[in-house]
């Protein structure tokens, strides 16, 4: 007999345990057979080797594996390739960190090898963290298989990409800005970049014009916006939010068709402190509607300004140096006291003397987004520095192909939009970072500064010679690549390319990827690049399946310092991994997931609610029998049954197929306790409870066999709870070969679909649903059984009611079941199966009373439709309000109306009595 109650913190590491001593999550053998349709592969998106397991990844990782264990059980051959990125920035700031609180020296003090040497050293002591982490969810990667994006193979096709990419013109070294973290001496990425909102100000200031040139400013209009009134200005007013940058600015930008300034450009103003003279130009990016519609252009330091550079001619003057402090190296006109001061510092002493000597016109305070490096928490400073790069516009060309003309697909379609925003307006892409963890740039430069690309120092030599008659001392390239880099290569380098591997040949291309919105254009655009020009233009996954964000309750993004993070460890230690894992399934269909503790919890009673359905069939003597065959029951309970599973099984198949998570959960949930807990087994009480032993066996049977077959549908979702029902439940009747995890996915046949049967109970069970509707409505005690009337019912109904008056009267809780020709007095009629049924009610409720309570609660409902209305009818509100609110107060209306209709319609019927 199985125990009261499930046991998770007990049983999923013995279950987990025995999953992977059996070998399963490796890919069963190839069949002669077999062919591309019969293997099925996915890899993770590596999480950093620094990481532990949060809510994301418990979303990511629990539909990857739903996708492995379904198409496992579908007799495919699956590999789920796991493995671990490894995290420059991150994992060098945690290394750094633990050297610093043991008392050690620096990185800088103890030299790049030594270093490195350390780093790996915290790798092979906590480097395993989330990896076992994934295994508590229930995670069935092919452990064997696991890669890290540093290990030797990956270092050697990170190397040869490269280098052919090098050749091929598409990776080459340049001069141009790049998002720069101060305190960490590196460029970073965008997906590195964070934008705070902080105080700040725009502070005006007057740059005089060159030449003595005067120009006749408007300074006012009539109700047209017409300029009626113009004063004589020798200047022009620019804004800034970093004044520190100013003296690297080399132009000022007006916008064409601005009637303001058409005269000036051409023209030159002279730039205060350093008095050079630059150009006054005309670009779209300056906006007449913003400010005074004049733009300060510092192309060395911001990433518009840098455009607006190119395309004027402007010179690009570097004036700060790799800490944020000004420099002088690029800009001989900046004066020395200047020189080394930060660039804050520098920002409040030009402030000071733009007021002392009288070109500071305004100081206008603001909130305004700044760049923040996630891990450092500096403000980030465009820069303009020598970097390598990939012409990822060449690369991107057949990687919207293969969108476009549908070799990938996006699930849901929206997020192609995306991608093709992005591939469409891509820019170089900045590869090297100035880090010592990571893929050391493959290039040495020789003593005159020629560069030598190579996958290895002797090739490097070798080329070297054609310069050199002797061999000369080569210095490597210090920079490593961005991880993004070794992270695009993941689908085919982690099966062994640049080898051709047996796992390449059978797995892939990749058959599904699944990971969220914010990593579209860093990684998976990348990986398409990348896969299409190392694999033969063949796509690295046929299908990207993008998972939603896991927010609070509340659609607030999760955050430590709001305090409403949800941890997944915390939940499985509390709850299990299983309640969590069909949590994050069912919710997986929105954009934005609201997630709540409770929630997690009345997910975890869907799951006793399965336990207590089998210790209930155990209790009934419902065991499996061998050789039984559900094509050949009888009784009506159980074609229904039968025929409800069939369905059930096709709406979870076709939905997992379609990578439709929440459809699968969904399909799941309502058979489960809906349809089999709330009614079948209800209906097989008295059965179980009769006499006739024929029909007993047969039922006792069929529970057993399909509690069998709802265990294999719900496996994927639920494995633990699942895998430990079926060990138990095997302990009676025929041996069991193996583990739930290795049986075949039932695919149960059209025919088991039984419409007389479909219809009978349908019959009983909406009949059954609406007099318990309708006594929720009337408010009837629970202890109350009234009678129920048919009111000249037709011969089938009649057959009917004598077949099923039993369960009628104990499942309605009525105390009597009779036909009449016309309803009784004091009863409230409803309509059923197209029957008129009459429940009584005089006698058993208060009419006076009643009434007043469904009025209460109408006036109540009014009130809420009445403020909701407001709301909606506000057109400020509408516009303002986050879309999330809006839809929320919708939904409250809807609510409320088919609420107030709900009572309305009891008003009425109480009314008529």
């Amino acid at each position: 007999m199985l125990e009261k109650t499930f046991e998770p913190k007990a049983a999923e590491p013995r279950i987990y345990a025995r999953w992977e001593d059996s070998g399963l999550f490796a890919p069963r053998a190839a069949k002669p057979t077999d062919g591309a349709a019969d293997a099925y592969s996915i890899v993770i998106p590596p999480p950093n080797v620094t990481g532990s397991l949060h809510i994301g990844h418990a979303l990511n990782n629990t539909l990857q594996d739903i996708l492995a264990r379904y198409h496992r059980m579908k007799g495919k051959a699956v590999l789920w390739l796991p493995g671990t990125d490894h995290a420059g920035i991150a994992t060098q700031m945690v290394v750094e960190r633990k050297l610093a609180a043991e008392g050690n020296i620096g990185r800088r003090d103890l030299g790049r090898d030594a270093f490195i040497e350390k780093v790996w050293e915290w790798k092979a002591e906590s480097g395993g963290t989330i990896v076992r982490q994934l295994r508590r969810l229930g995670s069935s990667c092919d452990w064997s298989r696991e890669r890290f994006t540093l290990d030797e193979g990956l270092n050697a096709a990170v190397r040869k990409v490269f280098v052919q990419l090098h050749k091929d013109g598409l990776i080459y070294r340049d001069k141009r800005l790049v998002n720069w973290d101060p305190h960490f001496q590196t460029a970073i990425s965008d997906l590195e970049v964070e934008q705070k909102e902080v105080d700040g100000a725009y502070w005006h200031f007057a740059y005089r014009l060159s030449d003595g040139v005067t120009y006749q400013h408007p300074v006012a209009f009539d109700e047209d916006g017409k300029a009626t009134e113009f004063e004589t200005r020798d200047f022009i007013v620019v804004a800034t939010t970093r004044p520190e940058t100013m003296l690297g600015d080399t132009g000022v930008a007006v916008h064409p068709e601005d009637e303001r300034y058409k005269g000036l450009v051409g023209r030159f103003v002279t730039l205060p402190i350093t008095g050079r003279r630059i150009p006054i130009v005309a670009d779209d990016y300056a906006d007449p509607t913003k400010g005074s519609g004049a733009v300060k252009i510092t192309p060395a330091h911001d990433f518009n300004d840098f455009g607006v550079g190119k395309r004027a001619g402007l010179e690009a003057l570097n004036v700060m140096d790799a800490f944020g402090r000004i420099t002088a190296a690029d800009t001989p006109d900046v004066p020395a006291e200047y020189e080394g001061m930060d660039r804050f510092a520098a920002r409040k002493a030009i402030v000071a003397r733009a007021e002392e000597e009288g070109w500071l016109r305004e100081i206008e305070k603001t909130r305004h987004m700044v760049p923040h490096g996630d891990r450092s928490g500096v403000v980030i400073e465009p820069w303009m520095t020598d970097q390598w790069y990939v012409d990822a516009k060449v690369m991107a060309q057949p990687a919207l192909k293969a969108v476009e003309h549908g070799a990938t697909v996006f699930e849901p379609k929206s997020y192609e939009k995306i991608y093709f925003e992005w591939l469409r307006n891509i820019e170089p892409w900045c590869i090297s970072r100035q880090l010592w963890w990571g893929h050391r740039i493959p290039a040495w430069y020789g003593p005159n500064g020629e560069i030598y690309v190579a996958e290895t120092e002797e090739d490097a030599r070798e080329q070297a010679l054609s310069d050199y008659d002797s061999e000369v001392v080569l210095t490597q390239d210090e920079d490593v690549l961005d991880t993004w880099f070794s992270s695009a290569l993941w689908p085919f380098s982690t099966m062994g390319w640049p080898e051709k591997t047996e796992d390449l040949e059978r797995f892939y291309p990749t058959s599904d990827l699944v990971t969220a919105a914010d990593i579209i254009f860093f990684w998976v655009a990348r990986m398409m690049m990348m896969g299409m020009h190392f694999m033969d233009g063949e796509v690295p996954f046929k299908r990207i399946i993008i998972n939603g964000l896991v927010r609070d309750e509340k659609g607030q993004k999760m955050s430590k310092s709001k305090g409403n993070v949800i941890d997944p460890l915390g939940i499985i230690d509390e709850l299990g991994a299983d309640p969590l894992r069909f949590t994050m399934a069912i919710l997986s269909g929105t954009r934005d997931i609201k997630l709540s503790k409770q929630r997690i919890e009345g997910y975890r009673n869907f799951g006793t609610k399965l336990w207590n359905a089998a210790r209930f069939s155990q209790m009934n003597e419902a065991r499996r029998v061998e050789g039984f065959d559900p094509a050949g029951v009888q009784q009506t309970i159980n074609r229904w049954i039968r025929g409800e599973l069939t369905k059930a099984e096709r709406q979870v198949s076709d939905a997992i197929e379609g990578g439709r998570f929440d459809d699968a959960a969904g399909a799941l949930y309502r058979f489960i306790w809906n349809v089999f807990c709330d009614w079948y087994l209800e209906l097989a009480k008295p059965v179980f409870n009769g006499a006739d032993e024929a029909a007993k066996a047969e039922t006792r049977a069929m529970t057993a066999w399909t509690i069998d077959q709802t265990l294999k549908l719900l496996h994927p979702v639920m494995p633990y709870i699942t895998e430990e029902l079926w060990a138990e439940l095997g302990r009676e009747g025929p041996a069991r070969d193996g583990l739930l995890m290795g049986e075949t996915w039932p695919v149960l046949p059209d025919a088991f679909v039984d419409a007389s049967a479909e219809a009978e109970i349908g019959w009983l069970v909406d009949l059954i649903g609406e007099i318990r509707a309708l006594r929720a409505e009337m408010n009837v005690p629970p202890s109350a059984k009234p009678p129920l009337a048919f009111v000249a019912p037709d011969a089938a109904t009649a057959e009917r009611i004598t077949r099923h008056r039993d369960l009628i009267l104990t499942l309605g809780r009525v105390s009597e079941l009779a036909v009449a020709e016309a309803a009784p007095a004091g009863a409230v009629t409803f309509v059923s199966g197209g029957a008129t049924v009459a429940l009584s009610l005089a006698g058993i409720i208060d009419l006076a009373a009643e009434r007043a309570r469904l009025e209460k609660e109408i006036a109540a409902f009014d009130a809420d439709i009445g403020h909701v209305n407001k709301k909606l009818g506000n057109p400020n509100f509408v516009s303002r309000a986050a879309p999330e609110v809006v839809d929320e107060q919708r939904a409250k209306l809807a609510e409320a109306e088919e609420g107030k209709a709900r009572l309305q319609a009891a008003l009425k019927r109480l009314e008529s009595l």
